[in-house]
Protein backbone atom coordinates (compact mmCIF):
# COMPACT_ATOMS: atom_id res chain seq x y z
CA UNK A 1 0.00 0.00 0.00
CA UNK A 2 3.08 1.95 0.01
CA UNK A 3 3.28 3.08 3.80
CA UNK A 4 1.88 1.78 6.96
CA UNK A 5 -1.86 2.85 6.88
CA UNK A 6 -4.42 -0.07 6.30
CA UNK A 7 -8.41 0.59 6.57
CA UNK A 8 -10.33 -0.98 9.11
CA UNK A 9 -14.15 -1.02 9.45
CA UNK A 10 -16.37 -1.45 12.44
CA UNK A 11 -19.90 -2.64 12.26
CA UNK A 12 -22.98 -3.82 14.26
CA UNK A 13 -26.27 -3.82 15.03
CA UNK A 14 -27.80 -0.45 15.79
CA UNK A 15 -26.24 1.94 18.64
CA UNK A 16 -23.91 -1.34 19.32
CA UNK A 17 -21.26 1.35 18.15
CA UNK A 18 -22.53 4.70 19.25
CA UNK A 19 -21.79 5.06 22.25
CA UNK A 20 -19.25 7.61 23.31
CA UNK A 21 -19.47 8.44 19.53
CA UNK A 22 -16.34 6.21 18.34
CA UNK A 23 -13.98 7.65 21.01
CA UNK A 24 -12.51 3.98 21.45
CA UNK A 25 -11.57 3.73 17.98
CA UNK A 26 -9.65 7.01 17.06
CA UNK A 27 -8.58 6.85 20.42
CA UNK A 28 -6.68 3.38 19.71
CA UNK A 29 -5.41 4.64 16.16
CA UNK A 30 -4.05 8.29 18.12
CA UNK A 31 -1.82 5.83 20.11
CA UNK A 32 -1.17 2.86 17.93
CA UNK A 33 1.50 5.12 15.49
CA UNK A 34 -0.37 4.46 12.55
CA UNK A 35 1.74 6.43 9.95
CA UNK A 36 4.29 9.29 9.46
CA UNK A 37 1.79 11.81 9.88
CA UNK A 38 -0.34 10.41 12.72
CA UNK A 39 -3.70 11.63 11.11
CA UNK A 40 -7.15 9.53 11.09
CA UNK A 41 -9.89 9.60 8.80
CA UNK A 42 -13.33 8.68 9.71
CA UNK A 43 -16.36 7.98 7.51
CA UNK A 44 -19.83 7.15 9.06
CA UNK A 45 -22.59 5.43 7.61
CA UNK A 46 -23.20 7.11 4.81
CA UNK A 47 -21.01 10.37 4.26
CA UNK A 48 -23.47 13.14 4.31
CA UNK A 49 -21.95 15.97 2.67
CA UNK A 50 -21.89 15.41 -1.00
CA UNK A 51 -25.07 15.61 -2.97
CA UNK A 52 -25.55 11.69 -2.73
CA UNK A 53 -24.70 11.52 1.09
CA UNK A 54 -27.13 14.86 1.63
CA UNK A 55 -30.11 12.35 -0.08
CA UNK A 56 -29.71 9.56 1.93
CA UNK A 57 -29.69 11.66 5.31
CA UNK A 58 -32.85 12.63 4.10
CA UNK A 59 -33.77 9.16 3.52
CA UNK A 60 -32.45 7.79 6.69
CA UNK A 61 -34.39 10.56 9.11
CA UNK A 62 -37.53 10.06 7.15
CA UNK A 63 -37.65 12.97 5.50
CA UNK A 64 -38.31 11.32 2.17
CA UNK A 65 -38.92 8.10 0.21
CA UNK A 66 -36.70 5.73 -2.19
CA UNK A 67 -37.41 2.87 -3.53
CA UNK A 68 -35.56 -0.07 -2.09
CA UNK A 69 -33.40 -0.83 -5.00
CA UNK A 70 -32.25 3.03 -5.59
CA UNK A 71 -31.46 3.44 -2.25
CA UNK A 72 -29.19 0.39 -1.96
CA UNK A 73 -27.32 1.41 -5.24
CA UNK A 74 -26.73 4.93 -3.94
CA UNK A 75 -25.40 3.98 -0.38
CA UNK A 76 -22.65 2.12 -2.43
CA UNK A 77 -22.45 5.12 -5.01
CA UNK A 78 -21.71 7.08 -1.69
CA UNK A 79 -19.08 4.60 -1.00
CA UNK A 80 -17.33 4.59 -4.32
CA UNK A 81 -17.25 8.21 -4.85
CA UNK A 82 -14.86 8.65 -2.21
CA UNK A 83 -12.53 5.68 -3.10
CA UNK A 84 -10.19 7.61 -4.47
CA UNK A 85 -9.53 9.72 -0.84
CA UNK A 86 -9.56 6.34 0.59
CA UNK A 87 -6.52 5.40 -1.76
CA UNK A 88 -4.87 8.99 -0.90
CA UNK A 89 -4.99 8.66 2.21
CA UNK A 90 -3.72 5.28 2.67
CA UNK A 91 -0.62 6.00 0.31
CA UNK A 92 0.14 8.96 2.85
CA UNK A 93 0.29 6.05 5.20
CA UNK A 94 -2.94 7.00 6.91
CA UNK A 95 -5.35 4.53 8.70
CA UNK A 96 -8.49 4.62 7.86
CA UNK A 97 -11.58 4.08 10.70
CA UNK A 98 -15.04 3.11 8.48
CA UNK A 99 -18.28 3.00 10.30
CA UNK A 100 -20.43 0.16 8.65
CA UNK A 101 -18.91 0.69 5.00
CA UNK A 102 -20.46 -2.28 2.63
CA UNK A 103 -21.26 -4.41 5.72
CA UNK A 104 -23.73 -2.89 6.68
CA UNK A 105 -25.18 -2.01 3.13
CA UNK A 106 -25.70 -5.69 2.31
CA UNK A 107 -26.80 -6.57 5.91
CA UNK A 108 -29.87 -4.05 6.32
CA UNK A 109 -31.06 -4.00 2.47
CA UNK A 110 -30.54 -8.06 2.39
CA UNK A 111 -32.87 -8.01 5.63
CA UNK A 112 -35.54 -6.58 3.09
CA UNK A 113 -37.81 -8.66 1.65
CA UNK A 114 -36.81 -10.25 -1.85
CA UNK A 115 -33.43 -9.23 -1.33
CA UNK A 116 -30.48 -11.43 -1.51
CA UNK A 117 -27.06 -11.36 0.44
CA UNK A 118 -25.55 -11.87 -3.35
CA UNK A 119 -27.63 -9.16 -5.24
CA UNK A 120 -26.32 -6.93 -2.42
CA UNK A 121 -23.16 -7.54 -2.34
CA UNK A 122 -22.45 -7.07 -6.00
CA UNK A 123 -22.44 -3.27 -6.30
CA UNK A 124 -19.59 -3.14 -3.69
CA UNK A 125 -17.81 -5.74 -5.52
CA UNK A 126 -14.27 -4.15 -6.24
CA UNK A 127 -14.29 -1.75 -3.07
CA UNK A 128 -10.38 -1.22 -1.30
CA UNK A 129 -10.95 -4.22 1.12
CA UNK A 130 -10.59 -3.92 4.94
CA UNK A 131 -7.71 -5.45 6.95
CA UNK A 132 -9.80 -5.77 10.15
CA UNK A 133 -13.54 -6.03 10.74
CA UNK A 134 -14.90 -4.82 13.95
CA UNK A 135 -18.39 -6.39 14.99
CA UNK A 136 -19.74 -4.93 17.73
CA UNK A 137 -21.63 -7.20 19.18
CA UNK A 138 -24.56 -5.95 21.44
CA UNK A 139 -28.18 -7.52 22.91
CA UNK A 140 -31.08 -5.68 20.94
CA UNK A 141 -32.62 -4.89 23.96
CA UNK A 142 -29.79 -3.22 25.35
CA UNK A 143 -29.16 -1.31 22.14
CA UNK A 144 -32.80 -0.41 22.13
CA UNK A 145 -31.90 1.38 25.54
CA UNK A 146 -29.22 3.86 24.22
CA UNK A 147 -29.79 7.17 23.34
CA UNK A 148 -31.70 8.07 20.50
CA UNK A 149 -32.85 4.49 18.79
CA UNK A 150 -35.89 4.88 16.79
CA UNK A 151 -35.17 8.28 15.67
CA UNK A 152 -33.69 7.08 11.90
CA UNK A 153 -35.16 4.45 9.43
CA UNK A 154 -34.27 1.22 10.05
CA UNK A 155 -33.99 1.44 13.86
CA UNK A 156 -36.92 -1.09 14.88
CA UNK A 157 -36.79 -4.22 17.13
CA UNK A 158 -37.72 -6.67 14.22
CA UNK A 159 -35.71 -5.39 11.39
CA UNK A 160 -32.77 -5.13 13.68
CA UNK A 161 -33.41 -8.46 14.34
CA UNK A 162 -33.53 -9.72 10.96
CA UNK A 163 -30.31 -7.42 9.90
CA UNK A 164 -28.65 -9.32 12.75
CA UNK A 165 -29.39 -12.34 11.04
CA UNK A 166 -27.88 -11.18 7.54
CA UNK A 167 -24.83 -9.71 9.70
CA UNK A 168 -24.44 -13.67 11.27
CA UNK A 169 -24.45 -14.93 7.74
CA UNK A 170 -21.61 -12.12 6.50
CA UNK A 171 -19.11 -13.34 9.83
CA UNK A 172 -18.84 -17.14 7.82
CA UNK A 173 -17.02 -15.22 4.93
CA UNK A 174 -13.55 -16.41 5.99
CA UNK A 175 -11.92 -14.30 3.34
CA UNK A 176 -12.73 -11.27 5.51
CA UNK A 177 -10.52 -10.27 8.58
CA UNK A 178 -13.82 -10.46 11.18
CA UNK A 179 -12.98 -9.96 14.49
CA UNK A 180 -16.09 -10.03 17.13
CA UNK A 181 -16.00 -7.04 20.37
CA UNK A 182 -18.42 -7.36 23.13
CA UNK A 183 -20.03 -3.97 23.30
CA UNK A 184 -21.54 -4.20 26.43
CA UNK A 185 -18.77 -3.98 28.47
CA UNK A 186 -17.36 -0.58 29.63
CA UNK A 187 -16.07 1.75 27.17
CA UNK A 188 -12.38 1.34 28.45
CA UNK A 189 -12.70 -2.37 28.27
CA UNK A 190 -14.00 -1.68 24.22
CA UNK A 191 -10.94 0.37 24.26
CA UNK A 192 -8.27 -1.85 25.00
CA UNK A 193 -9.58 -4.60 22.87
CA UNK A 194 -10.08 -2.73 20.30
CA UNK A 195 -6.59 -1.01 20.21
CA UNK A 196 -4.76 -4.21 20.20
CA UNK A 197 -6.70 -5.28 17.44
CA UNK A 198 -5.74 -2.47 15.73
CA UNK A 199 -2.34 -1.76 16.31
CA UNK A 200 -1.46 -5.91 15.59
CA UNK A 201 -3.76 -5.21 11.99
CA UNK A 202 -1.59 -1.64 11.38
CA UNK A 203 1.41 -3.60 11.40
CA UNK A 204 0.76 -6.48 9.40
CA UNK A 205 -0.80 -3.89 6.78
CA UNK A 206 2.36 -2.31 6.57
CA UNK A 207 3.75 -5.60 4.48
CA UNK A 208 0.77 -6.48 2.19
CA UNK A 209 -0.78 -4.65 -0.99
CA UNK A 210 -4.79 -3.50 -0.50
CA UNK A 211 -6.91 -5.91 -1.65
CA UNK A 212 -10.62 -5.93 -3.10
CA UNK A 213 -13.63 -6.48 -1.43
CA UNK A 214 -15.38 -9.60 -2.95
CA UNK A 215 -13.11 -10.55 -5.62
Amino acid sequence: MGGPGGPWTRGGGGKAGRRGDGGPARGAHRAGGRGPRGEEHAEPQAERSTEIGKLLSSYLEKKSEVEDHSVHLLFSANRWEHVPLIKEKLSQGITLVVDRYAFSGVAFTSAKENFSLDWCKQPDVGLPKPDLVVFLQLQLAEAAARGEFGTERYESGPFQQRALQRFQQLLGDTSLPWKMVDASRSIEDVHREIRALSEDTIRAAAHRPLGQLWT
